[in-house]
């Protein structure tokens, strides 16, 4: 894992030392044991390329970067791991010499055999940048998934990117406020790929490249390489419940396996939850002595406290367990998450990953997670009340509808009331909005009520639902669910935190659950093995019950959530006061009057806004370090 970043000028300018310099020392946190960097004016366009490195595989100098092939002539720059590069190696071993023994050269000659084709071939988790000086051309990719980010700008003059935004504007792109992405930051708490709400910021999409060069008009789209496929519905192939299940085993024992290789101490991050436990079992059948677990928990709020169900786990694998609390105090830390995040990121479970981050850090470089179980079996209720909700006559619907609006909200945020009331008021709307309803921050109706300047523009809100709905027409709903979450809130909320938060502390993430070869797997099987009735991960549940106590395979969702409610009734409090009531700077587009009302409303418990408010104070935190509005 390791940050990468560079400048390709069009017109052959020579790229300054200092500006490079500049642009790695954004990224020190992600990779703070080397530093390489290259410039080439020789002719048009000119490159200038950085590299910080977090030294997982082949600890040696041999295996800096950027990383040639034997003249010199392809230069690599990686961020993350390339699972199979052993085997791709030994089909390159005949023809080319290396230098190293780490995945990052195999790239570097596997693109001179394949060309474009090299990036096809990676498993694992990625964004890369290839510089061909034959050609003049540069190649951006990014894995299948998205684990790992890649952000570019280009204007008539250049092109910059980065693994994080605060590199692009170390090297002098503009911090302009993109208004247009507004409202979808405020709906979901983040901006949808490709957009962000850096004005000209672009994220790559996963499983994409870009090239560009001397002979390129410019910075052409991004083009697909590869897309999770799901059969259409009605036509998964016929498959017995214990026979996925063996699959689905191995599967993951492959997946597992293939991410223990490392040359640095490795742990993994441990919930309550099947998916990380189910990894924690299998990790205990292959590494050798006892693994070391990581979890957190919140004091004073049973709930959201995961320690005992972790600990149960660690016990019955006699893992090496540690486990931290967070406390209300750690809400101070908002600007140091926006530091890493570098938009605003609406989803406070970052905090406590942070801060398990931290933790696991003292001790490994390297940590699996459960992240993906969800995703690729079925694990969440929405996924259920999509289900059921498209079972439900219209005029049954509304009647639903209109008998939830008599009921109080309540002030919880995670009460059965309030998620029966949620699924009834939404469960007439059309399919797309209820699924928006169901996953948003703000609803459509509660941004018109705080809209001042066009950030409810209901079209653009719900685009990119309808672009990831659309490429998957015709697959089963459940397999269209599965497509959405994986493109968005997996791409752009999960991934994102994950990765952050972790190398915040030079700490490199693996999830075995977001394996390729599994997921294209799972998605071929029919909607019953993945959720049957209410329950979810059957498949996957069956494939480890020899390997987990019995409660956590029965345990009901439970999402990594955060105590806010109560957090912003008393420690947070203040910040609230002082940042969104008194003329914040996001006045300029939501109504004063109304985020007022929203913070009454939460004080006396006529709902739980905590969610809202967390999304609005990362925003008005980022508005005033940019000095926008």
């Amino acid at each position: 894992m390791c940050g990468i970043a560079g400048i390709l000028t069009f017109d052959g300018a020579p790229v300054e030392q200092a500006t490079l310099a500049a642009m790695g020392d954004c990224l020190r946190h992600r990779g703070p044991d080397a530093a390489g960097y290259h410039t080439d004016a020789s002719a048009a366009p000119g490159i200038g390329l950085v590299h910080r490195r977090l030294s997982i595989i082949d600890l040696s100098t041999a295996a800096d970067q950027p990383l040639p092939n034997e003249d010199g002539s392809v230069l690599v720059l990686l961020n993350g791991e390339v699972y199979n590069f052993r085997e791709l190696r030994s089909g390159l071993a005949s023809r080319h010499s290396f230098r190293s023994h780490g995945d990052t050269e195999v790239i570097a000659h596997l693109y001179e055999d394949r060309g474009e084709e090299v990036v096809a071939a990676l498993d694992g988790m990625f964004a890369l940048a290839i510089w061909d000086a034959r050609t003049r051309r540069l190649l951006l990719a990014r894995d299948h998934f998205g684990k790992k980010p890649l952000y570019y700008w280009h204007d008539g003059r250049r092109l910059v990117f980065g693994s994080e935004i605060k590199a692009l504007l170390a090297a002098g792109v503009p911090a302009e406020m993109a208004e247009e992405n507004l409202g979808e930051y405020l709906a979901f708490g983040y901006v949808p790929t490709p957009r962000t709400l850096f004005r000209g910021i672009h994220k790559l999409p996963p499983a994409s490249l870009v090239v560009t060069g001397a002979d390129a008009a410019g910075v052409g789209p991004p083009r697909a390489y590869w897309d999770l496929r799901f059969p259409p519905a009605g036509e998964a192939g016929r498959v017995r419940l214990p026979d996925a299940a063996d699959r689905v085993r191995d599967l993951l024992f492959a997946a597992v396996r293939k991410r223990l290789v490392a040359d640095v101490p490795l742990g993994l991050l441990l919930s309550g939850g099947v998916d990380s436990a189910a990894v924690a079992a299998i990790m205990a059948r292959l590494v050798p002595g006892r693994v070391k677990t990581f979890t957190v928990g919140f004091e004073g709020d049973a709930f959201f406290d995961e320690r005992p169900y972790a600990r149960s786990v660690a016990r019955a694998l006699d893992t090496e367990h540690h486990a931290s609390i967070v406390r209300p105090e750690a809400g101070a830390l908002l600007e140091t998450l926006l530091d890493h995040h570098d938009e605003p990121f609406g989803d406070s479970s970052a905090l406590p990953t942070y801060l398990v981050a931290r933790e696991a850090r003292a001790h490994v470089t390297v940590v699996l997670n459960g992240d993906g179980g969800d995703e690729t079996f079925a694990g969440y209720d929405r996924f259920h009340a999509a289900l059921l909700a498209d079972r439900i006559p219209s005029p049954l619907a509304h009647a639903l509808r209109a008998a939830a609006r008599l009921v109080p909200e309540g002030p919880g945020y995670h009460t059965r009331r309030r998620r029966i009331r949620r699924f009834a008021d939404k469960a007439a709307l059309p399919f797309d909005e209820r699924i928006f309803a169901w996953t948003s921050f703000f609803d459509l109706p509660t941004l018109r009520t705080l809209d001042a300047g066009h950030v409810a523009d209901r079209e653009r809100v719900l685009s990119s639902y309808r672009e990831a709905l659309q490429r998957c027409a015709g697959a089963s709903l459940l397999s269209r669910l599965l497509y959405l979450n994986a493109r968005t809130y997996l791409l752009d909320d999960l991934l994102p935190k994950m990765d952050r938060m972790t190398m915040a502390h030079g700490l490199e993430a693996r999830s075995p659950m977001l394996d390729r070869a599994l997921m294209e797997y799972v998605a071929g099987l029919p909607d019953g093995l993945k959720r049957r009735g209410g329950r979810g991960k059957v498949v996957l549940k069956k494939a480890v019950a020899d390997m987990l106590p019995r409660a956590i395979l029965s345990r009901p969702k439970h999402g990594f959530g955060v105590p806010l409610g109560e957090w912003f009734r008393g420690e947070l409090r203040p910040r609230v006061e002082s940042l969104l009531l008194d003329r914040p700077r996001l006045a300029r587009w939501l109504r004063p009057d109304a985020l007022r009302q929203m913070f009454a409303e939460h004080l006396a418990g006529a709902g739980d806004r905590g969610h809202q408010l967390w999304t609005l104070l990362t925003l008005e935190l980022w508005l005033r370090r940019h000095r926008i509005g």
